[in-house]
């Protein structure tokens, strides 16, 4: 390489190191502009900690009716606007005035399909993911050719939703109950595990073998020895050894403890004999060696997972005070969709009933059995206004179209329009609300299969997060092996699988498709533009990729 050449290629280096830490601090910046809206929107603070617990069944309560939730004032909401950018303007999708967003083609999931391939070239999205369609089931050819909510530039940035969204559930009142440990896995810690007693709790042996006291060879005591729970505590003369299992209690004055296999017993003079050098102290397991009374173990917000439960039960405790799983409602929406047997004459599966509930299980809710409303928006309005969930999942209807009344019925009750669209595909017509009068929130996904999971893990996952006091996942980066093809203005997700030191784009990964992501462990976030091999993207991880083997997910 001539000088000239490197001198170019450092100045390359240069200028893109610095062009990502300028775009890492434009978003750190929308997500703070985000943050700040949010809760101007919502009347609330983040909250600073939990409410004890009311009893065995204590739940979250809603705020009480003297502080209804309340946009802000058009003079706070005006300034506000001025001093976040673009991003959060009210036409950028954070105020209840936004315009209806398009929604997406659907595509049915066929019942049965070979093996996902790994894609070495992840391919543009589909255009279908733009286009103005019916959700769940119509296809393109059977809408209108305009509309007035066709296209909107003001959706939300990707990484601004997804903040807003956990600070809208960390602003919620946070409730804490009593649980006995065997109800208590998968929840979050409302308070600290603090350790009642040293552990362990007195001096034991970390070894089948003998207890012995000053040097040998030592004579060996009469009896069956020293067992777990049982046994004599009187003090080991010097000179002396006694059989002693694992976890039995050590006599006082014993100096060491010497392995089964590491000791030569004489029956006839009653003599045992060290094989190897004893150390004092050896194979002990002092009391407090693991932790000491006051301790703390486990901090709050820490996710009950089986080791917590075993530590838990070792330090003492019965019962954990935790945070109450979030309560979800799903109602499905179309009436074109079937729940059993093979699409025809028009109609098609429904791939989002069956796929949300465990999902939104493995995220830590609780999730009643999802409703088919159909397109009646009577009751999609009766569903919302009697549903005391902490947060409403609706899918499909989030368009302009004559049967879409997502938008209409929010409106009808009065609830706040807080995005209204994301930069983001697929998935971009999402939208996340919240009702009036403290009430739950919702978020509306679209009805294609992929662009649902899309709204699922931009608003939903973060928001149930912050509900339950859940720790956000650590944030890291993979390289992609090959050129990967972004959309031009906005975010891309892209299910992918883990292969080594580098994460492999999937094939199938259009709106309307599952077979990828369902191959997938992990949906990596493609920036606006293009990818070039060996760039490293951030990656999000699939609640049970990580839990592999286990079947339930997030141990729920």
């Amino acid at each position: 390489m001539t000088a000239h050449e490197r001198e170019a290629a450092s100045t390359d280096g240069g200028r893109s190191t610095e062009e990502e830490r300028a775009a890492e601090e434009e978003r750190a910046a929308e997500e703070e502009r985000a943050v700040d809206q949010a809760l101007a929107l919502v009347g609330h603070q983040p909250r600073a900690g939990h409410r004890p617990p009311e009893g065995p069944g204590a739940t979250r309560s809603k705020p009480p009716p003297s502080s209804p939730v309340s946009p802000p004032s058009p003079s706070s909401a005006a300034a506000a606007s001025a001093s976040a950018g673009p991003e959060s303007r009210p036409d950028s999708g954070l105020t209840p005035s936004s315009p209806a967003r398009s929604a997406q083609t659907p595509g049915a999931v066929m019942p049965s399909a070979p093996a996902p391939v790994v894609s070495p070239l992840a391919a543009p999205a589909p255009a279908a993911d733009s286009a103005s369609s019916r959700s769940h089931g119509a296809s393109s050819a059977d809408r209108p050719a305009s509309s007035p909510h066709a296209h909107r530039t003001g959706s939300t940035a990707w990484h601004a939703a997804r903040a807003l969204a956990e600070s809208l559930g960390r602003a919620a009142p946070l409730a804490a109950h009593r649980l006995p440990l065997d109800r208590a896995l998968g929840h979050v810690l409302a308070e600290a595990v603090v350790a009642l007693t040293d552990l362990p709790s007195f001096d034991t042996s970390a070894m089948d073998g003998w207890a012995v006291a000053g040097p040998g060879p030592w004579t060996v005591k009469e009896g069956e020895g020293l067992l777990a729970g049982r046994g004599s505590t009187e003090p080991l003369p010097d000179g002396q050894a006694s059989r002693i299992a694992t976890g039995a209690r050590l006599p006082a004055d014993a100096t060491a403890v010497i392995r089964s296999e590491h000791a030569h017993c004489d029956e006839a003079k009653r003599l045992l004999y060290a094989g190897r050098e004893v150390v004092q102290g050896q194979d002990i397991r002092p009391r407090g060696q693991e932790c000491r009374s006051g301790d703390e173990l486990l901090p709050a917000g820490t996710v009950v997972t089986p080791p917590v439960l075993g530590l838990a039960a070792a330090a003492g405790y019965d019962a954990l005070v935790a945070v109450p799983r979030p309560r979800v409602d799903v109602f499905v929406l179309g009436d074109e969709l079937l729940t059993a047997g093979l699409p025809h004459d028009g109609l098609i599966r429904d791939a989002l009933g069956p796929m949300l509930a465990p999902w939104l299980r493995a995220l830590g809710a609780e999730v009643a059995e999802p409703r088919r409303l159909g397109d009646e928006a009577g009751a999609l309005r009766q569903a919302l206004v009697s549903s005391d969930a902490d947060l409403i999942l609706t899918t499909g209807g989030t368009a302009a179209g004559p049967v879409d009344h997502v938008h209409p019925v929010l409106a009808e009750i009065g609830a706040d329009l807080l995005v209204d669209g994301v930069a983001v595909r697929p998935g971009h017509p999402m939208l996340l609300a919240r009702l009036a009068e403290g009430g739950p929130c919702l978020v509306g996904l679209p009805g294609n299969p992929l662009a649902a999971v899309s709204g699922l893990l931009t608003l939903a996952e973060p928001l149930l997060r912050g509900i339950a006091g859940r720790p956000a996942q650590d944030r890291y980066r993979a390289p992609v092996p090959q050129e990967v093809h972004g959309h031009p203005h906005d975010t891309r997700l892209i299910p992918v699988v883990h292969r080594e030191d580098s994460v492999v784009p999937l094939h199938y990964n259009g709106p309307a498709m599952l077979r990828g992501i369902a191959a997938a462990d992990g949906l990596a976030v493609v920036p606006p533009g293009e990818v070039r091999s060996g760039t490293e993207v951030e990656i999000l991880d699939l609640p049970w990729a990580s839990a592999s083997p286990w079947t339930e997910g997030c141990f729920t």
